[in-house]
C-alpha cells in the first residue's frame, strides 16, 4: 500500500511541506509507504482541452511533471495534495498540474483515498481545501477527514511546527487514511468494489 502526497508549494521544505511531513509520519507507521512530490516549483501549462490524451492515453505534454505524477498516481492507494493560499485559493501550479492529471490519465481512480491540506498565515485555508477536494469528488475517491479542517498556519515552516493544533489535525489525518487504505484494502481483495454503471448518463441543460 502507498500514497503519493504533492507539495504544491514553491517552498521544497516550508509550511506545506512540514504539514505533508505529518501526514505521511503517522501514513508510515500505518504501514502505508509514502513518496513527497515536490512540483510548486516547475513549470506546468494548463490544460489546453485538445483531446489528444483520449488517443494517447496521456497528455500530449511531456514537457513538465504530468505523466510522471500520473504512473506513480495509477499505482497509489492514495493521495494526498497539499497547497499554500494563494487570494483565498491553491496554487495555480498545482491546479494546472491536478486538472491535466485527473483528465488525461485514462485508469480508473475509484476509491483511491484523496485528502487535501492546506498552509496559510491567516485565511483563505477551507476554500482552498474546497478547490482541491472536488478532483476527488468527481473521480469516485473517498475523502479522509480529520477532527478540524485540515490546515495549518504560519508564515514559516518554524511557525508551523508551534501550531501544535493543526500538526493534531494533520496527524490524525494520516491516522485516518491509513486505516481507511487499510480496509478499502482489505474489503476489495474478499468482496472486490462497488458494483460499477457501465453506461455513464450525462444530462445538458441546453437542448
Amino acid at each position: 500500500m502507498k500514497a503519493i502526497l504533492i507539495n504544491g508549494s514553491p517552498h521544497a521544505h516550508g509550511c506545506t511541506y512540514t504539514a505533508l511531513r505529518a501526514v505521511a509520519d503517522e501514513l508510515e507507521r500505518g504501514g502505508v509507504e509514502t513518496e513527497i512530490l515536490h512540483i510548486g516549483h516547475k513549470t506546468v501549462r494548463g490544460c489546453i482541452a485538445c483531446y489528444k490524451c483520449q488517443q494517447l492515453g496521456r497528455c500530449v505534454f511531456d514537457n513538465d511533471p504530468v505523466n510522471e505524477v500520473a504512473k506513480k498516481f495509477e499505482e497509489a492507494d492514495a493521495l494526498v495534495v497539499g497547497s499554500p493560499v494563494y487570494y483565498a485559493g491553491p496554487n495555480a501550479t498545482l491546479c494546472a498540474l491536478l486538472d491535466r492529471l485527473f483528465f488525461s490519465t485514462p485508469f480508473s481512480k475509484r476509491m483511491k483515498v484523496g485528502a487535501a491540506v492546506a498552509s496559510a498565515r491567516r485565511a483563505g485555508t477551507t476554500t482552498t481545501i474546497d478547490r482541491l477536494n472536488k478532483y476527488f469528488t468527481i473521480a469516485e475517491m473517498p475523502v479522509v477527514s480529520s477532527r478540524y479542517w485540515n490546515e495549518v498556519h504560519g508564515s514559516t515552516a518554524e511557525d508551523v511546527t508551534k501550531d501544535e493544533e493543526g500538526l493534531q489535525v494533520m496527524r490524525v489525518l494520516g491516522r485516518n487514511m491509513a486505516f481507511l487504505v487499510r480496509a478499502i484494502h482489505r474489503e476489495r481483495e474478499q468482496s472486490g468494489l462497488p458494483e460499477v454503471e457501465a453506461e455513464r448518463i450525462y444530462t445538458n441543460f441546453i437542448r
